[in-house]
């Protein structure tokens, strides 16, 4: 199993394709732009991207997400945002844009398989959006969180957009991120990865709530 990190748009959201080194089937998480880039690397390495995942429903992290014939998962909270430009905030950030590709809703706790290697599980966060989610990674001595825009390196989500909440973000962090080994190493939708570790003792946004 193998990551690549490519660091996309004007917002520099982090899309990550994860990918079987052997069979190279892939998913291509949170392609906000630079669909080039994002096709070239695929085409390059020879894979072959089964379906995408969005974190959240922001245009920032979704805006790519016509451009591959692939189905998109996303948490049913925030199946609106991908359909509605004044939610997923592309009427004022950019153009209006709405998924045109075929949508298909994640729950909490759900499994999602790529052959026999890549396992991820679905931890709904809601506070950034209604939707939020992050998705866990086991592998072998290894355990790999990608947390959208939920939690950062010493940050959290932002909150001042429409249906988000400061409080519910917080708790959901609490509740059910820091439950996690301090040794699960994240993949932020922005920025440098981090440790559940690290954020527990160094997280400004954290300690004092």
């Amino acid at each position: 199993m193998k990551i690549e990190t490519i660091c996309v748009g004007s917002f520099e959201v982090n899309c990550y394709i994860v990918f079987d080194a052997s069979t190279r089937e892939a998913i291509i998480i949170d392609p906000g732009a630079d669909e080039k880039r994002i096709k070239r690397f695929s085409k390059v390495e020879g894979l072959k991207p089964a379906f995408i995942i969005n974190t959240h429903g922001h245009i920032d992290h979704i805006g790519a997400d016509n451009q591959f014939a692939l189905p998109v998962y996303i948490h049913r909270d925030d199946v609106t945002l991908l359909r509605d430009p004044r939610l997923n905030l592309s009427e004022f950030l950019t153009s209006s844009f709405k998924v045109t590709q075929q949508i298909r809703t994640l729950e909490d706790n759900q499994d999602i398989y790529l052959d026999e290697v890549i396992h991820l599980k679905v931890i709904h966060t809601p506070g950034h959006t209604p939707g939020s989610i992050c998705l866990l990674l086991t592998y072998p001595k290894e355990k790999i969180l990608f947390s959208g825009d939920t939690l950062f390196y010493e940050g959290i989500g932002r909150t001042d957009f429409p249906a988000a909440s400061s409080d519910l973000l917080i708790s959901s962090i609490k509740k059910r991120l820091f439950v996690l080994d301090d040794e699960t190493v994240i993949y932020p939708g922005h920025g440098p990865r981090t440790s559940i570790g690290h954020e527990k003792k160094a997280n400004p946004f954290l300690m004092s709530r």
